[in-house]
């Protein structure tokens, strides 16, 4: 009997005896017995701490505008694994990825790959059948190892880098820079999205002959005074390089990253060579969406945003919204985030714009997933110690929601498992 997505994505959850098993060797024999070559005419791969999944969707909504046929490979989903596999603007059908895993299995023998490696060669075998213009390949994990960096880009992009998953990337910035330098080539862009790249990312780059262009260097972004509006568009910025420049309508995605992320998303573009027209970059900027950044909802006058900020910079960009546009009344955190992460820092980001913390529980989330006491007990020397405690994410919720007043925001935040869990509670309530 054929398996359907659901026994396939079970069957390559146990392949590997590691969730994560950094390297290319796997991969890349995998993939030579599949016959890949190119997943499109032209490739961009976008790596980065934070802001990777909305890059990934301003290049999308961009490219897809100026009538180019285009596939993006995502992770991880948030409600279903097809929406990390999108062609043309649509998640990859069940039917699709089963006849993907079919060739995959055949093609691996005594191979063991990961469960990411599958779905990265899935994505790979079904851009490469796509026949598409433009393939968007988003960073799993660092770089250098991680296997999207299989493909060569024609332009690699670094959105930003902090102080994440020390474990496997390094300690410092400067570590984690190398890594997520891995991706770049030599003679290629490399789109920076740091005013104050690590010198890491710099040296390889020199050291390959990649060609870094340095958002607040070799391309700027500003928004336009007020004045300068116009009178039908509302809210514009500039985005501008030597030689062009370009007036753009605010993202519709919130929060005050998404309009660096949009204007890295801007210089990918044009660093392709074949530049969509000014009404096709305003036209995608527009369009752009991606669920769990900043996503908003409102149930009897209280606003209830999800996102799945979970490390301190992300945390940062948090404080920043909540401090740009203050709720009337009280601000609820629901926190939950998975057991290897930095939630001292990201509650020390955030406390001053939170009135309550709520924390929830991950238990079951896989071998990082966390459960509420255990979780607390990390966090019992901050601001969020003497929180409310609650099973898990949607017990959180349940319990905020009925004591929450009109005018009050609740904040749901810590992990794409966070978000998930929030994004169906709200589905089914």
């Amino acid at each position: 009997m054929q398996r359907t997505l659901a026994d396939w994505l079970s069957h390559i959850e146990r392949i590997h005896p590691k969730s994560i098993d950094m390297g290319l060797e796997r991969i890349r024999i995998v993939a030579q017995r599949l016959g890949l070559k190119r997943p499109a005419r032209k490739v961009v791969t976008v790596g980065g701490t934070n802001g990777k999944g909305s890059t990934v969707a301003f290049i999308e909504a961009i490219a897809r505008a100026a009538g180019w046929r285009v596939g993006a490979y995502t992770s991880p989903h948030l409600l279903a694994y097809n929406e990390r596999i999108r062609i043309g603007g649509a998640d990859a059908g069940d039917a699709a990825l089963v006849e993907a895993f079919e060739a995959i299995e055949a093609a691996r023998g005594e191979v063991v790959l990961t469960y990411f490696e599958y779905g990265t060669l899935a994505a790979l075998w079904l851009f490469e059948r796509a026949k598409l213009d433009l393939a968007i390949l988003e960073v799993g994990l660092g770089g250098r190892l991680d296997a999207t960096n299989l493909v060569d880009p024609d332009v690699a992009v670094i959105t930003t880098v902090d102080i994440d998953h020390q474990d496997y990337l390094g300690p410092d910035r400067e570590s984690i820079g190398f890594e997520k330098a891995g991706i770049a080539r030599g003679w290629k862009p490399l789109i920076l999205g740091d005013d104050d790249p690590p010198s890491s990312v710099l040296r390889h780059a020199y050291a390959i002959g990649a060609s870094a262009v340095r958002a607040g260097c070799d391309f700027f972004f500003e928004a336009l005074p007020p004045e300068a509006d116009q009178a039908d568009e509302g809210p514009r910025w500039r985005w501008r390089e030597v030689g062009y420049s370009v007036e753009l309508p605010m993202p519709a995605l919130a929060a005050p990253a998404q309009m660096r992320n949009a204007a890295v998303a801007v210089a990918a573009l044009r660093a392709l060579g074949k530049s969509p027209t000014r009404q096709q970059f305003a036209a995608g900027v527009a369009a752009a969406h991606v669920p769990g950044r900043l996503q908003r909802f409102e149930r009897d006058g209280v606003e209830i945003v999800v996102d799945v900020g979970h490390n301190p910079q992300a945390a940062r960009e948090l404080a920043a919204w909540l401090a740009a546009g203050p709720a009337p009344g009280r601000t609820h955190a629901v926190f939950a985030a998975l057991g290897d992460k930095d939630v001292a820092g990201v509650v020390a980001a955030l406390h001053a714009g939170i009135d309550a913390w709520h924390l929830a529980g991950l238990a079951d989330s896989g071998p990082r997933g966390i459960g509420v006491e255990a979780f607390a007990e990390r966090l019992r020397d901050t601001a969020a110690g003497e929180g409310s405690r609650h099973a898990d994410v949607a017990a959180a919720l349940a319990a905020v929601r009925a004591q929450a007043s009109a005018g009050d925001r609740i904040l749901v935040f810590g992990s794409f498992h966070t978000a998930a869990a929030a994004l169906a509670w709200l589905a089914a309530n």
